[in-house]
Order: C-alpha cells, then sequence, then structure tokens
C-alpha cells in the first residue's frame, strides 16, 4: 500500500515537471517572436529611413547641382590640332548653350566624337562654374584611295577615302567643315591602288601587311633620303609580300614589306650612283632583293620632271 503511494506522488510531480517546461517553452518562443519582430521593423524603418534620405539627398543635389542656373553651360571651348572648324566641333558634341554642366554626361560627348573617322583622341573636361572644354586630335592622312561606286542615279563616281598612318580609313571633311581649302599639300598625297572596296569601311583600319608597309613608307618619305628628289605618285599593294611605287619622275621602285627606312637609304644610294656615272633617270629598282639589286636607268638625255619639296607631317597646333 505505501508502494502504491509513493508511485502516485511521483507521477504528480513528473506531471509538475513536465507543465513547467512547456511554460518555459512557451515564454521561450514568444521573446524569440519578439525579437523577430523588433528585428523586421528595424530593418523596415533603415530601409524607408534610406529612401528618404536617397530621395531627400536626390531632391537636394538638384536643386543644389543639376538644376541649379549657376552651373548652365555659356560656353563651349572647341580645340584641335587640325583643320576641323571648331563650330562643327560643337555640332558633332551635341551640347546646348543653357544645359547643366555638372548634369552633362561627358562620356556620351566623348563617345559621339570618337565616332568621327577624322577624329582620332577626345578629351572632354568642366571648367566650373560655365564652360565645357574640348580638346580633339585629328587623324593625319598620309595616303589617298579611289574607289568606284554607284550612285543614286544609277551611274558610276569616283569616292575619295584617306587612310592615317596607322590604316584608319577616313572620309574627307566636307569644305564648310575646314578651316582652310584643300591644298596642292592634300593633293600630293600618293594614290594606294590594290584595295578591295570591302576594305574601305570610314573610322576601321585596313590591316593587310601591304598596306600597311605602304602607309610606313608615306609617312616616313618626307624624312627620308630620298625627300625632294622624287615624288610618290603611286604605291600598289596587289602583290603579295611587296609594294610596288611610282614616282612623278617615271621611276618603278619595289619594296619589301619590312625595313622600310633601310630600303629608302639603298633607294638613295643607288640614285647617287648613277648620277656619279651619268646613268639618267632611273626606271626600276628592286630593293626587296637584300643581296644584289636590280636597276635599270633610262637614256641620259630624258630629262626627269623635278620634284616638288615633299610635305611632312604637319606641325600639330592648337585652333580654338
Amino acid at each position: 500500500m505505501s508502494f502504491f503511494r509513493k508511485k502516485q506522488v511521483n507521477r504528480r510531480l513528473g506531471r509538475v515537471h513536465v507543465l513547467d517546461v512547456k511554460l518555459r517553452s512557451d515564454q521561450v518562443r514568444k521573446s524569440r517572436m519578439r525579437l523577430a519582430m523588433l528585428s523586421f521593423g528595424s530593418v523596415i524603418g533603415l530601409v524607408i529611413g534610406g529612401f528618404a534620405c536617397w530621395r531627400g539627398g536626390e531632391w537636394v543635389l538638384n536643386r543644389v547641382a543639376y538644376e541649379n542656373p549657376a552651373f548652365a553651360i555659356n560656353s563651349i571651348e572647341a580645340q584641335t590640332d587640325g583643320v576641323i572648324v571648331p563650330d562643327q566641333l560643337r555640332r558633332w558634341a551635341s551640347v546646348r548653350l543653357g544645359e547643366n554642366l555638372l548634369a552633362l554626361d561627358l562620356a556620351r560627348v566623348k563617345r559621339d566624337l570618337e565616332m568621327v573617322p577624322m577624329i582620332a583622341t577626345v578629351s572632354v573636361e568642366r571648367i566650373l562654374p560655365k564652360t565645357l572644354r574640348i580638346r580633339v586630335t585629328e587623324r593625319e592622312p598620309v595616303a589617298q584611295v579611289n574607289l568606284l561606286r554607284a550612285n543614286s542615279r544609277g551611274g558610276v563616281e569616283t569616292s575619295v577615302f584617306h587612310l592615317d598612318v596607322a590604316g584608319f580609313v577616313i572620309q574627307p571633311l566636307d569644305p564648310r567643315q575646314r578651316m582652310r581649302p584643300l591644298g596642292q599639300g592634300d593633293d600630293s598625297l600618293p594614290l594606294l591602288k590594290g584595295l578591295k572596296p570591302s576594305d574601305m569601311q570610314p573610322g576601321r583600319p585596313v590591316e593587310s601587311p601591304s598596306v600597311q608597309a605602304a602607309l610606313r613608307l608615306a609617312a616616313d618619305f618626307a624624312y627620308s633620303p630620298m625627300a625632294g628628289l622624287v615624288d610618290l605618285k603611286t604605291i600598289d599593294v596587289s602583290t603579295p609580300d611587296v609594294i610596288v611605287v611610282k614616282t612623278g619622275q617615271g621611276s618603278e621602285v619595289t619594296f619589301g614589306l619590312d625595313n622600310i627606312d633601310q630600303q629608302l637609304r639603298r633607294w638613295r644610294e643607288v640614285y647617287e650612283m648613277g648620277l656619279r656615272m651619268r646613268k639618267g633617270n632611273l626606271a626600276s629598282l628592286d630593293l626587296a632583293v637584300s643581296n644584289n639589286v636590280p636597276a635599270r636607268w633610262t637614256e641620259a638625255s630624258v630629262t626627269p620632271p623635278p620634284a616638288k619639296i615633299p610635305k611632312p607631317l604637319r606641325n600639330r597646333r592648337r585652333n580654338v
């Protein structure tokens, strides 16, 4: 009998212990819920506060800077080292007087100007409070290409393109876009032959090794030993591995694609040898052969036309 009572007491004590555990679990659960609600409320408060600060800062920034008439553009300085009219640079930049200087997208202005094939590099900067400054470096043409293309009238016309020393294709500027008209120096650019119409994409380089060698020759000729003695008229790049030059004095000279400077010096040596031996005008010369240089002269009685002074790359200058 006593054993039975002891067992009942133990069961009652056990039930009290179980209730106590459930009570503490409920308290812990409620505490966690309160903590989660507080955390969620804090996050929501931070989001709302951050959004309010962002919108408020944006409003203040617009009022103080981006919509402030104190930063309205009243002057656009356009500087170039070449021949493009400054007003044309301003039109290509697509910036209007009165626009906010701080709100202006300088990357967009730079990108629009660099899309012009004649322009090599562009620098755009803000001069506070009201001035935008644009500096442009133009591409220097060293050769020209004439291509026959169909026109809108159903006929065929000649399109002229220029190439700089890196091979970039340049469409000649309209005379109204130039500070000075085309002169004799521009017309004396050697004519490249043997290019395909598909190669002539304005604003893109022609990467053919023959064309690259021809452009190096055209650019370096004004500083070479042959400058002032002959004129470069045409450069034919249609033959693989060599380029063929024809001069205004009737000479035909074949160059290899490498060591253009060295070949120009050899040309001068052969030229002077012909003068010493009174051989007359040099008719043909193959400088692509490294050991024995094949050369042929015309009759000594034939007087070649005088050479024009070659036009070197223009001296860089700024025009505003």
